[in-house]
C-alpha cells in the first residue's frame, strides 16, 4: 500500500484546486493507497521565516505535523495555483517553515554541497493557470513548476518529480473542468 500525502497550496476551499484534490484522492483510495492530506490555508503558523536560517524559530505544532506527514509520505502530491508565474505566498511560507536544514536537507560544513534528506520519495505537482499550459512553458519556461520540482523538491532528495499543468482554468467550460478532473483521478489511482 503506497502512503500518499496531498498538500493543497490554495487558500480558497471554493477553488478548482480543491476539487482536484478530491479527484487525485478518490483514484489514490480506489487503488488502495493509504492517504493523508494537509491544507496549508488551515494551519495555524507564521509563514515568515524571520531569521533566515541565523536562528531557528520554534515549530507551530500544525507544522510538526505537517513534517511528520511528509516524513510518513512515499509520494507527495502538491496541487497550487500559479500566481504572478510563482506559488501562494502561504504555500511558500510553509516551505520556508517547513523544508529547513537538518529536516529536508543538510548543508556540508565547509563546502557549496548539501545531503538531501527526503530521498526515497517522488512527486507529482498540479498547478492550474489562467492562460494556456503551453504559453505558459512556450514563453515564460513555466519558472513556478521548475522553482517547485528542481529548486525544491529535487534539492531535497525528491525523485522523480512529475508535473502536470492545467490552464487556463478561468473562463474555462464545465466540461474542460470534468476532463481534467477525471484525468487528476486516474493520476491517482495510478499512484503518480
Amino acid at each position: 500500500m503506497k502512503k500518499i500525502l496531498i498538500i493543497n497550496g490554495h487558500p480558497d476551499k471554493e477553488s478548482f484546486n480543491f476539487a482536484l484534490v478530491e479527484s487525485y484522492k478518490k483514484g489514490a483510495v480506489a487503488s488502495g493507497a493509504d492517504v493523508k492530506e494537509i491544507y496549508i490555508s488551515e494551519l495555524n503558523f507564521n509563514p515568515n521565516l524571520q531569521f533566515g536560517y541565523r536562528k531557528r524559530t520554534a515549530l507551530e505544532p500544525d507544522l510538526i505535523d505537517a513534517q511528520e506527514k511528509i516524513m510518513w509520505a512515499e509520494h507527495l502530491v502538491w496541487i497550487y495555483p500559479v500566481w504572478w508565474g510563482s506559488i501562494p505566498a502561504i504555500m511558500k511560507g510553509f516551505i520556508d517553515r517547513v523544508f529547513l536544514p537538518g529536516f529536508a536537507f543538510q548543508k556540508r560544513v565547509n563546502s557549496v554541497w548539501w545531503d538531501k534528506l527526503l530521498k526515497k520519495k517522488s512527486a507529482r505537482i498540479i498547478s492550474t493557470l489562467d492562460q494556456p499550459a503551453w504559453y505558459y512553458w512556450l514563453v515564460y519556461r513555466q519558472p513556478s513548476n521548475n522553482a517547485m520540482k528542481k529548486l525544491i523538491l529535487q534539492f531535497c532528495g525528491i525523485s522523480p518529480v512529475r508535473v502536470t499543468t492545467i490552464g487556463p482554468i478561468r473562463l474555462s467550460k464545465e466540461t474542460y473542468r470534468q476532463n481534467w478532473l477525471r484525468k487528476v483521478e486516474k493520476l491517482g489511482f495510478l499512484n503518480n
